[in-house]
């Protein structure tokens, strides 16, 4: 899941209100308008950035908006529906280009308070928090910055695979706050840093480093010559990262309408739809044999590397990348031939807005972009269409899983459940843990695609007949685990694995009590209609 990087909670208030001004009156955008968000198959919320005169939100949920408006980790807000980050909404607020970032996040807090009827509170609460300090010798491994640069991290350009080889990630940053820092570790790290990453290092002004660490699963493969996030931040920063319990300032909502206000009835005159976005220039051409896959952005551009068709396309078009059924009659390079990509989009170049990050491409624009490439410089000709595939339904047999509060949140998250216990200590191959909460049959039919796409590649059908809503949680190894082990489970919940790995299919039979079944039914599909083996010329 992708998390908000924002700044803390005393700063972000502090800004807010200087922005605010002597007439005491909140900022509001000149018009905005506000929907359900369409269907993703992989949902994140994305934006919070000035567009020319737009400001945009996409699949974002209320706790997405809250935590941007207030400058607070999500973490941080406290109660409100049990809706409040599961319904997902898209947001377009008119406002001047010149808009300081300040200003941006008291204009959304009018937005939240006039279009849903949010009302919070502040408060304090013990919590479980990261805190991010110096380290043993008092002495940071950091270099001060002339902080007149753009703030921010880049990734790090990973060398070719090598078989058996694990390569840790790495991030390079230049004129970072450590409160800045403390948001991109919870970002970039947040297999590891599940909790808050609270800024206690009293250090000032902006720094450069870099640092480089493995994931928790990379972490288990690389054995001893493996580097957690904790270790890259002592040794390669000189800082020092420890879970403390301590009161913190939290936010609690009183009341959120699920259902926003109406749009203005002339919202279409006001907010008509931009001009489809294009690259302004793309290169494109056939990757090395030894070539490291790849993709990143930054600011307005993308640079691909070794990458398949299927995947651009699969991106593009929203669609299951390891699905074989959901593009019909693609060529036989669709998946094989790989392509680096280097392209830009004017649209976003310009200076960012005060306070604000340096503008990128927009997600969504993102995707239009790459269609109308991939239809051009392949000459790609298609249509959409609903066919009969193989997907799977969701039945009862003994359900397993606890009965909700129906007051508490909706969500899932990758890690333990209140009781704390992690099956993946003892048996990594158990390399995922999904706790749920407050689910409906209907939410967790839908959320099965989402957090485990290489078992379930489309939407899944809910037949169980059950009305509660329940909390569970479920353990099971990755695809990639199954398979390098034993032979692909086909779904039908009868596999076993002697090394104790255990499919998604079985885990939903023996842990919820439920049974996948895969069905041929009509979903939608993408046809090929004609496709050049080679791309145009540059």
């Amino acid at each position: 899941m992708k998390r908000l990087v924002v700044a803390g909670f005393m700063a972000g208030a502090l800004v807010c209100v200087a922005a605010w001004g002597q007439a005491g009156v909140p900022p509001k955008f000149e018009a905005a308008d506000v929907s359900v968000a369409p269907y993703r198959v992989q949902a994140f919320g994305n934006g919070g950035q000035l567009h020319g005169d737009r400001y945009i939100w996409h699949q974002a949920t209320l706790l997405d908006l809250i935590s941007a408006a207030y400058g607070v980790d999500a973490d941080l807000v406290q109660g409100g529906p049990s809706w409040l980050e599961r319904d997902r909404f898209e947001i377009i607020g008119k406002a001047d280009p010149k808009t300081s970032q300040a200003t941006l996040k008291l204009m959304l807090r009018s937005l939240l308070a006039s279009r849903f009827e949010l009302k919070m509170h502040e408060g304090e609460k013990p919590m479980p928090t990261y805190w991010l300090t110096v380290g043993k010798t008092g002495k940071p491994k950091l270099k001060q910055s002339a902080g007149e640069g753009t703030e921010g991290c880049d990734p790090e350009q990973q060398p070719p695979a090598s078989a058996g080889v694990v390569v840790p990630f790495g991030l390079k940053c230049h004129d970072m706050t450590m409160e800045s820092l403390a948001s991109t570790l919870r970002n970039y790290a947040s297999d590891y840093l599940d909790k808050p990453v609270i800024d206690k290092t009293g250090l000032e002004g902006a720094w450069d480093f870099e640092f480089k660490w493995m994931s928790k699963g990379a972490l288990q493969r690389a054995g001893a010559d493996g580097i957690s996030i904790f270790d890259a931040v002592d040794k390669q920063m000189g800082l020092k990262l420890e879970l403390q319990t301590s009161p913190q300032k939290v936010w609690l909502v009183d009341n959120a309408d699920r259902k926003p206000t109406p749009n203005a009835s002339d919202i279409a005159k006001i907010l008509p739809p931009l001009p489809p976005p294009v690259f302004d220039v793309a290169i494109i051409k056939p990757s090395a044999p030894d070539e490291r896959s790849n993709a990143r952005i930054n600011g307005g551009q993308v640079n691909v590397q070794a990458l398949p068709l299927k995947f651009m396309v699969s991106f593009a078009w929203d669609l299951n990348p390891n699905s074989n059924d959901n593009v019909i009659n693609p060529p036989k390079w669709f998946n094989e031939s790989k392509f680096d990509i280097i392209a830009k989009a004017a649209a976003v170049d310009g200076p960012a807005q005060p306070g604000a990050p340096a503008a990128t491409i927009d997600i969504e624009d993102l995707r239009t972009m790459i269609k109308a490439f991939i239809a051009e410089r392949f000459n790609m000709q298609y249509h959409m269409e609903d066919r009969p595939i193989p997907a799977y339904t969701l039945y009862a047999g003994t359900p397993k899983m606890r009965k909700a509060d129906p007051a508490s949140r909706t969500k899932c998250y990758e890690g333990p459940g209140p009781d704390g216990k992690d099956p993946r200590i003892a048996n990594p191959i158990l390399g995922r843990l999904l706790t749920c909460q407050n689910m409906s049959m209907a939410e967790i039919a839908d959320e099965l695609q989402r957090v485990a796409g290489g078992y379930i590649y489309g939407t899944v059908l809910d037949k169980t007949e059950l009305t509660d809503r329940y909390d569970f949680t479920l353990s099971f190894s990755s695809i990639g685990q199954l398979n390098s082990s034993t032979p692909q489970n086909n779904g039908s919940g009868e596999s076993s694995d002697p090394s104790g790995g255990l499919s998604l299919y079985d885990a939903v039979s023996k842990q919820l009590g439920l049974k996948l079944v895969k069905e041929k039914r009509p979903m939608p599909v993408l046809v090929i209609d004609h496709i050049d083996d080679k791309p145009t010329e540059n």
